[in-house]
């Protein structure tokens, strides 16, 4: 993998190590601020919307000034938010503060698909990405189990050690980025920068914007549709195994390291195997397991069962996103790689939004039963809307690298002395 994959590696994972504060905010609300989960469940949704806003603007923004510098941007914001939440005391004032968290803090996801697609070959991409989700899951094993332990001492204190980790994270990348440009000095430097002459005439040569290009909005559809069936994991998934089938809250727990360890083992290696895959034959797989996964859970009961409709999703989540990303990352015109991955990115933050909601809502008014179906039938929906606009082979962007790849990041030496 080329350095930049491993610098965006080692970011992720200082960040997401230290990510604790969302998953109890909740929590946090109720019992420290002591509002209710009416007010607490608005502030969740506050987060989303923020992250919905912030993809779109991050993306472009990307193109424009470089990948790393609104990563970078991204870390020292969310580190600062995060230390002023605790200040606040007044539910208004930290609703307000949760939106811009989820702005700042979501920011970071199409500048990080950004950098790493530019840095990798098409050829490594899936595994590029793959990497990088391996460092944001284990990442994840670790904030939230610490943060479980900090919350006993002290709410606040879940903030602050976020936060921390954010400007950590902004620290490691700053001192990679400036060892990488020491160590290669001569092939950063010969790189084109954004918003130089070839980067205009190549946007020249695509006018208008992703959301009127018509080879990218159906699949940015599919892509929404499979993430709001996978989004039940946070929704309908854990309330239907707890309150209907009578599972203990340690099973739910079990089920979520399941799909971690899965991740952390085979996902990298998985998609090294499917390099060559072209990318409808990936997307469409990937959509049917995960529908097949979330389905399957209206008619099992016990704990194997169950356990292994997660195997299924698990492999469907491996197989989709990066794939996803690299085919996106293949769609975007030179020099607009962030505006695409702005708008994929959207489209997860839109099915956080939406998923989960609908899910526990259809659940409580239509039942099991008629609520797994539905989710079954949003991802078979899915697979054929990827199955019907997806290239076949690999398009001219693998075949001609040059053409399509977006310029490497504009945080360069050159634009540092500038």
């Amino acid at each position: 993998m080329p350095a930049d994959v491993w610098i965006i590696f080692a970011t992720s994972l200082v960040n997401r190590a230290g990510m604790m504060a969302l998953p109890f905010l909740v929590l946090y609300l109720t019992q420290y601020l002591h509002v209710s989960a009416r007010l607490a469940g608005l502030a969740i949704s506050a987060y989303g919307i923020g992250g919905m806003i912030a993809a779109p603007i991050a993306g472009p923004w990307s193109d424009r000034v470089g990948a790393f510098t609104v990563m970078r941007a991204s870390l020292v914001l969310t580190g600062i938010v995060l230390l002023i939440i605790p200040l606040a005391h007044n539910f208004a004032v930290v609703a307000a503060l949760t939106f811009l968290w989820g702005f700042v803090a979501d920011a970071i996801r199409p500048a990080t698909m950004s950098a790493i697609t530019n840095a990798a070959s098409p050829e490594q991409r899936k595994a590029a990405i793959a990497v990088n989700r391996l460092a944001v899951n284990l990442g994840m094993s670790i904030g939230p189990a610490i943060g479980g332990f900090l919350a006993v001492v002290s709410f606040p204190l879940l903030f602050v050690v976020d936060g921390g980790s954010s400007l950590g994270a902004a620290l490691v990348l700053t001192a990679l980025l400036r060892f990488r440009r020491r160590a290669e000095p001569a092939s950063v430097g010969a790189q084109p920068r954004p918003g130089t002459p070839a980067t205009s005439h190549a946007m020249r040569e695509h006018p208008g914007s992703v959301w009127r290009d018509h080879a990218a909005l159906p699949f940015l559809f599919g892509i929404f549709l499979v993430s709001a069936v996978f989004m039940q994991n946070e929704g309908a998934l854990p309330l239907y195994v707890v309150r209907d089938l009578h599972h203990r809250a340690s099973f739910v727990g079990m089920m979520f390291m399941i799909n971690t360890l899965l991740i952390v083992l085979t996902e990298v290696p998985l998609n090294l195997a499917m390099h060559a895959w072209p990318h409808r034959r990936a997307l469409v797989l990937g959509a049917l397991l995960t529908a097949v996964g979330f389905g399957a859970v209206g008619v099992v009961r016990g704990t194997f069962a169950i356990t292994l409709t997660v195997v299924f999703w698990t492999f469907g989540e491996m197989i989709v996103f990066p794939v996803g990303t690299a085919y996106v990352a293949d769609l975007a015109p030179a020099g607009r790689t962030g505006e695409y991955m702005g708008a994929y990115s959207t489209m997860f933050s839109l099915a956080m939004v939406i998923g989960p909601w609908a899910g526990t809502a259809a659940l409580d008014r239509f039942g099991s039963l008629a609520t797994w179906t539905g989710v079954f039938a949003c991802g078979l929906v899915a697979a054929v809307v990827i199955g019907l606009t997806v290239e076949r082979k690999r398009g001219t962007a693998e075949n001609s690298p040059s053409e399509r790849r977006a310029p490497v990041d504009s945080d360069s030496a050159a634009a540092l002395a500038e």
